[in-house]
This record gives structure tokens, C-alpha cells and sequence, in this order.
């Protein structure tokens, strides 16, 4: 079977090129609440939420500047509540009717009792973070509430688009981006991610009734429900596997010159976050492709040894031609790297 990605990108572009351009919030301090009473704890609880679920999600938002930092965290926080109020409703309960109460949460200043809500609204007001993209992530996550198969690769991408590269595209906003030639890779990036955690959480998600692996593509490799309920690894699923982590990286690599048309101070976070990610991957490999009987991470260790490496591609290699040469930005974002050292879960 052949890595193909063209097929799949072009339903996931229309969709994203159509939210870029709309209406935003207003840039700069809301008019009505200049320091709305509590934001800075209401930030503070989205940091403290991140580090407790996403060590990695945590150290690659380190590497940003205070204020991108503590917005990609309000960003986290708010796609990991939305995650967690779609999963952990009851299913005697109107979800449809939560939603209207949760989305008008979105849009208006609440009390200092509703900490997420509060810095996200502050942060994508600020940041000029199109509601859109907001929009189709809260779609995404409720379509794991009407859907636990996926026929084809294509659909599949689709719902990674709405929970991750949705993220990528808010997160662009937060960082600074040069021109919209930096969206597909970010959608790109988005789907490479969400990839990764697909492969790693086949165990956890089946035992919730979740298989998000193509349907085709196990028909393809021989291998059965019955094989993934019993976690069976055999030479059948390795081959499954092998081709699977053969497309994300194929997936990493188409975007990774993208990260050259963001902001400089932001390259270094966002190539950490791609590589770190990479890493899951390899450690799939490393215990035999078995997913089932352990969860695939990077090590605490093994995370602070990359950054450097990484902090040399974000500066010499992630950039744009006419930017080639020393820049102090980089070298600031590595200060604070080195001190630093589900969905949207612990990565």
C-alpha cells in the first residue's frame, strides 16, 4: 500500500480557508473589561491544568513568550474542558441544549468561578483568534459522541482536522504567522498529531468502543476487530502499524517548512512540539508496535536532550532564506527551554 496525502487535503483546506478572513474579535484590551476581575488566576488555573494533564504540551508552551505562553495555554484549557464536558456527559442528557449554555460561556465575560472560559475569551479577543476555527473543534470533539469508526482515511482526517488542526490554526494566531500560505501547514501539522495520538491510544480508545484506525485499511492488512480486542501484535499488525507511522511521518515532514512562515519566537515551541511528538512514533516501534499493553510516550530525559537539537533547526533551518543569520529571539526562547526542563491528554 502507498503513502498518499494529496487525496485527503483539499475537503480540509476549503474548510479552513473558509474561516480565515472572518470576522474576529476586536484586537487589544476588550472595551468593557479592561482587567476583567480574576483573568490573571483565571490564566494561572489554565497553566496548572496543562502541567497536570500535558507535561509535553506544557514544556513546548515554556518556549514561548509570556504572553503567547500564557494564551496557548488558555488555548489548551479550552479545548481540554470542551473535550472533557463532551465525554463526560451522561447520555440521558441533552447534549445539544449543554452546548448552547457552554458556547454563550464562550462568547461573554463570565465570573471569576469560570477560569476557562475567562482566559480564553480574553486570549482569542486579544490574539484576533477567528471564532470559526473555534466553531468546527467543538464539532469535532461532539462528533466522538455520534461516531466510533471510520470507514476511510479520508473521513478519518476529516475528524482530525476538527480536534486538532482547528488548534493548529487558533495556535497560529497566538504565535504570529507571516501570510495564509502558512495554513495548510498548519492543518498538515494539526492531522500529523492527532495521528500520533490515534496510534498510541488504540488500546485506551477500544476500551471505550472507539477504533479510529481506517476500517479499509484493517480489511486491508488482515486485521480484525477480534485482533484489536484480543491486542493481538502479530506479523499482520506490525505490517498495519509500519504503514500507519510511514504516513504521519511522511504527513511531519510535508509540514514542516511551515513552521518557517511563523512568527520567530515561535518556531522554536512548535518544532518542539513536533518533535516531540515524532518521538511517540519511534517509541511505538521500540516495544514491537504493541499499543495495547502499555502507552507509547518520551521520557522526561529523553525530551530535555532534544531540545537542543531542536532549538537548532527552529534557528537555522526553520526559517525563511532572507532570515538566515543569528537571531536573539531564538536565542531567548532557549533560556527559557533550558529552565523549562486524550486528545489533550499527557503526551
Amino acid at each position: 500500500m502507498e503513502v498518499q496525502t494529496a487525496v485527503w487535503e483539499h475537503a480540509l483546506l476549503a474548510r479552513a480557508y473558509e474561516v480565515y478572513g472572518a470576522a474576529a474579535p476586536a484586537a487589544g484590551e476588550p472595551a468593557a473589561f479592561t482587567k476583567p476581575e480574576g483573568l490573571e488566576e483565571a490564566y494561572a488555573y489554565c497553566a496548572r491544568l496543562i502541567y497536570a494533564n500535558s507535561r509535553t504540551f506544557y514544556l513546548a508552551s515554556s518556549l514561548l513568550p509570556r504572553g503567547k505562553r500564557r494564551a496557548a495555554r488558555a488555548l489548551y484549557a479550552f479545548c481540554r474542558a470542551t473535550d472533557d464536558f463532551i465525554d463526560q456527559t451522561p447520555p440521558t442528557v441533552d447534549v445539544d441544549a449543554l452546548l448552547v449554555n457552554w458556547r454563550e460561556r464562550l462568547a461573554t465575560y463570565p465570573n471569576v468561578y469560570d477560569p476557562v472560559p475567562l482566559a480564553w475569551l480574553d486570549t482569542k479577543t486579544r490574539f484576533q483568534v477567528p471564532t470559526g476555527y473555534e466553531s468546527q473543534l467543538i464539532e469535532g470533539i461532539v462528533r466522538d459522541l455520534r461516531q466510533n469508526r471510520y470507514p476511510t482515511f479520508s473521513e478519518l482526517a476529516d475528524y482530525c482536522y476538527g480536534v486538532a488542526s482547528t488548534v493548529g490554526l487558533m495556535a497560529m494566531h497566538i504565535t504570529g504567522f507571516e501570510s495564509a500560505e502558512a495554513i495548510p501547514y498548519a492543518v498538515k501539522l494539526g492531522v500529523a498529531l492527532q495521528l500520533t495520538n490515534i496510534l498510541r491510544d488504540v488500546g485506551g480508545d477500544w476500551q471505550v468502543g472507539r477504533l479510529y484506525l481506517p476500517q479499509d485499511e484493517l480489511a486491508g492488512f488482515g486485521v480484525t476487530e477480534a485482533d484489536v480486542a484480543a491486542g493481538r501484535v502479530d506479523q499482520r499488525w506490525r505490517a498495519l502499524m509500519r504503514f500507519q507511522i510511514a504516513r504521519v511521518r511522511a504527513i511531519y515532514a510535508e509540514a514542516e517548512p511551515g513552521i518557517a512562515l511563523l512568527a520567530p519566537e515561535g518556531r522554536f515551541a512548535i518544532a518542539a512540539a513536533s518533535s516531540l511528538y515524532r518521538g511517540i512514533l519511534a517509541d511505538i516501534e521500540a516495544h514491537d508496535y504493541d499499543v495495547f499493553r502499555r502507552r507509547a510516550h518520551v521520557g522526561a530525559w529523553a525530551k530535555a536532550r532534544r531540545l537542543p537539537s531542536i532549538w537548532w533547526t527552529a534557528k537555522t533551518r526553520l526559517r525563511p532564506p532572507a532570515m538566515r543569520g543569528p537571531s536573539t529571539g531564538a536565542d531567548a526562547v532557549f533560556q527559557g527551554a533550558t529552565s523549562a526542563c486524550g486528545k489533550y491528554e499527557e503526551q
